[in-house]
């Protein structure tokens, strides 16, 4: 069977993970080529990792017919221009989080895509890793009983003293719900189940940021977009969670993700990673103890979804971090970010079924 090719758009900070999976890790797809606004960076990616192809811009790669999914790897404000021109040259798209910065985006990119029978996937996937998958059995084989709630806390001073390019962090497409929630949001369907209605708070507690990391340390950036939120979800089988994301805050002490049963806890580990720990709390034993690993894939794998959604399209089985997830979990967020400006909850209209459970592989890097 021929191994599917991926067409990179995007050569920044997130992408050496991807290369180095795409190349070392998951030998069923390969990569065609790269192309990136700053040319430097698609012949670093091209050096770094003996890749054999850089295109001129992302239209010459969308025209070339070896190329069969685009993987979009821009700014969050580019990803709708960049997967739109991608389904009309009839390419799959598996796009970073998240699928487009309103939901308007993600409806059109949702609606373009099935109008040409193409899959559509995106990050996070890492809900697909070896820790939350093993969540995800501890929840399904009842070691909590029936969820009935969970808190999700994602809590830190911004981005602006570490990262080298945080601008697009405080602008359109941006902050800590757009940027982190996927993570955490995704995580907890994949756990619960859908979401049915949410209601929110947010705030802009500073105007402006001054970026001390470099190499443009002493920049000052205008804060575009709420860099506080707290949000409540109440979940369609009746399980409330609360959250937190915010840029705001210096420290903190709360837990990063946790689902509350009616038989036990699940203290769940963090949701930006593919591995532990994982504790399980149940009355009989009065501790958290330390429950042990037993999937695949600890170790960073981002790269994992779109492997699985290659494999998808060869074998025409429901892709785990297709649209119908990424859309939703846009859509839980752009809609607390609407109920805070509202003051009203609002209702969730899209509903999909949790993804399939992982399954254990003979060889790593190869799906099911």
């Amino acid at each position: 069977m021929k191994k599917p090719r991926i067409g990179v758009v995007g050569c920044g900070a997130i992408s050496g993970i991807y290369f180095h999976n795409l190349t070392q890790v998951f030998t069923e797809i390969e990569i065609a080529g790269v192309c990136d606004l700053i040319d430097e960076r698609a012949e670093d990616a091209i050096k770094t990792y003996n890749l054999s192809r850089k295109y001129k811009d992302m239209h010459e790669m969308f025209a070339d017919p070896t190329v069969d999914i685009i993987l979009n790897l821009t700014r969050p404000y580019e990803h709708y221009e960049v997967s739109m021109a991608a389904i009309a040259a009839g390419k799959h798209v598996y796009a970073e989080k998240p699928l487009g910065a309103t939901l308007d985006e993600g409806i059109k990119i949702r609606d373009a895509a099935a109008a040409k029978g193409l899959f559509i996937g995106g990050a996070p996937d890492t809900f697909l890793g070896a820790g939350i998958q093993t969540c995800r059995k501890l929840v399904d084989d009842g070691y909590i009983g029936k969820p009935i709630a969970a808190t999700a806390f994602f809590s830190c001073r911004g981005h602006e003293s570490w990262h080298p390019d945080p601008a697009f962090y405080y602008q359109f497409g941006g902050g800590p719900l757009l940027d982190m929630g996927p993570y955490y949001i995704t995580a907890l369907v994949n756990l619960i189940g859908p979401v049915k209605q949410v209601s929110g708070m947010a705030k802009k507690t500073f105007p402006t940021r001054r970026i001390t990391s470099e190499p443009h340390y002493g920049t000052i950036v205008d804060v575009e977009v709420h860099t506080h939120i707290g949000a409540q979800l109440e979940f369609e089988n009746g399980a409330i969670g609360t959250m937190i994301y915010s840029f705001d805050t210096h420290a903190h002490q709360l837990p990063k993700l946790e689902v509350y049963g009616t038989e036990g806890t699940l203290s769940i580990p963090d949701p930006n990673t593919f591995e532990g720990p994982v504790k399980l709390y149940r009355p009989e034993s009065q501790e958290f103890m330390e429950f042990p690993l037993v999937f695949d894939y600890p170790q960073n794998s981002r790269g994992l979804g779109l492997a699985d959604m290659a494999k998808a399209i060869q074998t025409g089985r429901k892709a785990r971090a297709d649209v119908d997830l990424t859309f939703h979990v846009l859509e839980i967020m752009t809609s607390i970010i609407k109920s805070a400006e509202t003051g009203k909850h609002v209702e969730i209209t899209s509903s999909p079924k949790q993804p399939a459970p992982m399954v254990n592989g003979q060889l790593p890097g190869v799906l099911d």
